[in-house]
């Protein structure tokens, strides 16, 4: 048997086994995104609403962070799994363990600029004088654990690429029951403050880092370690191509750091902390379209690289019914349960908890079209167009919500922060048809 046909993204898939492949990478995210908002809710129970609202206040740093290993991840998995389906194994691994390396080297140097500008970032985020400590002792430990932050995203992504998605599920698994453990113990038992919460979660980045280092360590996959040889074409080829991830997680932190500037102008500190109710359990709601983009991604980039195009546009199709599908079901849970989730972040007598509630009456139409938007930019990386993929993030997380979330308060008040979202989707998700449209016999 060759290692062509022993190599699981050479499937010829259908529905259920697509499904079944990328399931995986869908639990995986959804337990990120379970242990990311862990953080937010020990936060504002065991701590109050004013560490909630710092949580947020930081998150723009976070989501450059996430941005770098994101963009490195899907850009340099497309770039490896298309050599792995034109059966440049050697070349791959290379490519594999120079993008790694680089990833790491990231993570260090925004550790030191961070750690030296500590102050002037923080009161840049529009951190109030209330919200200053708390934001300060919880972004110090973020930026210590940068590299395995950005590591452990690389790491989530390329077990896809290796063909061994279970192995991420199972990490994820882990670094959410312990960042939950630990939260527990920092927070509640040892009473260590947001400091805890911050803490937790880096225990539980370092999971999947330290394990997936192991793993592609010991040879027992056919991706793995070694020597790399410097090729800042791949390099550049990574990043162009995972540009929309960047775009999509840089655009992220500006339009947080526009919520949090209208809120804060609007409800003050209560205010902040119902946007960032709303912003984490959006990122929680989609963690089903990222994970299911993820997971689809490598065996969309690797019958491109082996030019199968019957099996190519089978699993494109496949993708676009079952994202459709999914939609509606994350709307609907999202429409009717969205002041349940409000409660489980603050006591439904709280001021925090009626605005969070009103805000989800409005927020859950955003789920009917972010999902193809998703995954539209996604396929697009996937087949190294990375231009279509970042005119979509763009237009999804930045460009659409700012020219919104500048207009609609002017108007609406509160209710127009809310709607600014659902109205950028819906525009983004006119883009998108008209992408897959005109790149539909590509």
């Amino acid at each position: 048997m060759t290692k062509a046909q022993t190599n699981p993204l050479s499937e010829d898939f259908h529905t259920f086994s697509l499904i079944r492949f990328a399931f995986p990478s869908m639990a995986m995210m959804l337990f990120m995104g379970v242990y990311t908002i862990t953080d937010t809710i020990f936060a504002a129970r065991f701590i109050d609403t004013n560490a909630l609202s710092a949580i947020n206040i930081v998150c723009p740093v976070l989501n450059l962070i996430v941005g770098m290993g994101t963009m490195l991840a899907a850009g340099g998995s497309a770039v490896v799994a298309r050599k792995m389906g034109s059966k440049r194994a050697g070349e791959a691994r290379s490519n594999f363990t120079l993008i790694i390396l680089t990833g790491a080297l990231l993570g260090l140097a925004v550790s030191l600029i961070g750690f030296v500008f500590l102050e002037e970032i923080i009161r840049g985020l529009g951190a109030s004088e209330l919200l200053l400590p708390y934001c300060r002792d919880y972004l110090r430990i973020q930026l210590f654990f940068a590299a395995g932050n950005i590591m452990q995203v690389l790491y989530q992504n390329l077990f896809v690429t290796a063909g061994k998605p279970g192995l991420g599920l199972v990490l994820s698994v882990f670094a959410g029951i312990a960042n939950i453990v630990f939260d527990y113990i920092f927070i509640v038992l040892l009473q260590m403050g947001i400091r805890g919460a911050s803490l937790g979660t880096s225990i539980g980045y370092m999971i999947p880092t330290l394990a997936g280092t192991i793993f592609f360590f010991t040879g027992k996959s056919d991706l793995h370690f070694c020597r790399p040889k410097m090729d800042l074409a791949v390099l550049g080829k990574s990043c162009s191509n995972g540009a929309s991830e960047m775009v999509s997680q840089l655009s992220s932190a500006v339009t947080t750091f526009l919520f949090n500037g209208a809120m804060m102008g609007l409800m003050k500190e209560d205010g902040v902390a119902a946007i960032t109710v709303i912003i984490y359990s959006q990122f929680l709601l989609t963690t089903l379209f990222i994970g299911f983009s993820m997971g689809t991604a490598p065996v969309i980039s690797y019958n491109y690289g082996s030019q199968n195009e019957k099996r190519l546009k089978k699993v494109v199709r496949i993708c676009f019914c079952f994202i459709g599908a999914v939609s509606l079901l994350v709307f609907l849970f999202s429409l009717f349960a969205g002041r349940h989730i409000a409660g489980i972040f603050s006591g439904t007598n709280t001021h925090v908890y009626e605005l969070a509630k009103d805000g989800f009456s409005i927020f859950s139409f955003s789920f009917l079209f972010s999902g193809c938007n998703i995954f539209a930019s996604a396929l697009f990386t996937a087949l190294s167009n990375g231009k279509v993929s970042a005119a979509i993030s763009f237009f999804r997380t930045f460009g659409l919500i700012t020219v919104f979330l500048l207009v609609l308060p002017r108007f609406l008040g509160v209710a127009g922060v809310w709607a600014a979202i659902p109205a950028a989707e819906m525009g983004t998700f006119v883009l998108t048809g008209c992408m897959v449209c005109r790149y539909r016999k590509h």
